[in-house]
């Protein structure tokens, strides 16, 4: 009896998490997905889960971005989430990190699972970088110190097209300097903010419905 529970939690296990991935339509799909599910359980070191990985695919796939920034990449599990949508759009990745050690292994994951060319995985202090980055965004994903949000978007507020998507991770959390962000963001008129429902962590979601008014 008790090996019939296990194998039932198992077997629902599986259909929840298979639930959440897109629908296969070619080669790449699979290829990413054999990869997400080989490495389900490994994607530890600050990285997201599957659902939040949906969220953010879904909301390019949506929106049909294109041009996508993902300041904090850890070892790449959001990213490839974030590639996967970009292969459906055309569109392609700028993802920040300042370890080097999981920026290395960043790098082998994506080429792992297929995603390399949709991404420009790039070993740097966002501090410096982000205020830098030259030309336009429509979709970024903050996942990095979180006393630094407010700093990040404020850079990339100029940057981000109208009708853009600035999302950031862990805002459940409300302390460590998201509160401060997301007091900061919700105050804009600008922009429109709205909370991922599904989301045990937490990620804010805030499309630019104007142009940055002037300073």
């Amino acid at each position: 009896m008790k090996y019939k529970y296990f194998f039932l939690l198992f077997l629902f296990a599986s259909v929840i998490a298979n639930a959440q991935y897109p629908k296969i339509e070619n080669s790449l799909d699979r290829r990413i997905k054999a990869y997400l599910d080989e490495n389900v359980n490994n994607w530890r070191d600050m990285n997201v889960p599957i659902s939040d990985g949906k969220i953010l695919y879904d909301l390019i796939v949506k929106n049909k971005y294109t041009e996508a920034l993902e300041i904090g990449t850890s070892t790449g599990h959001s990213a490839i989430w974030i590639a996967w949508a970009l292969s459906k759009t055309g569109g392609k990745l700028i993802t920040i990190e300042i370890d080097k050690n999981r920026w290395l292994q960043a790098k082998a994951n994506f080429k792992k699972a297929g995603v390399e060319k949709y991404i420009d995985a790039r070993l740097a202090d966002a501090h410096q970088l982000v205020p830098e980055l030259s030309g336009k965004y429509d979709f970024v994903f903050s996942d990095a110190d979180k006393y630094w949000y407010k700093n990040y978007f404020i850079a990339m507020d100029p940057k981000l097209e109208v009708g853009g998507c600035f999302t950031a991770h862990n805002t459940a959390m409300r302390g460590s300097g998201i509160s401060d962000f997301l007091d900061y963001i919700e105050s804009l008129k600008h922009y429109e903010t709205t909370y991922a429902p599904n989301s045990r962590s937490g990620i804010s979601i805030s499309y630019k419905t104007a142009p940055t008014p002037d300073s």
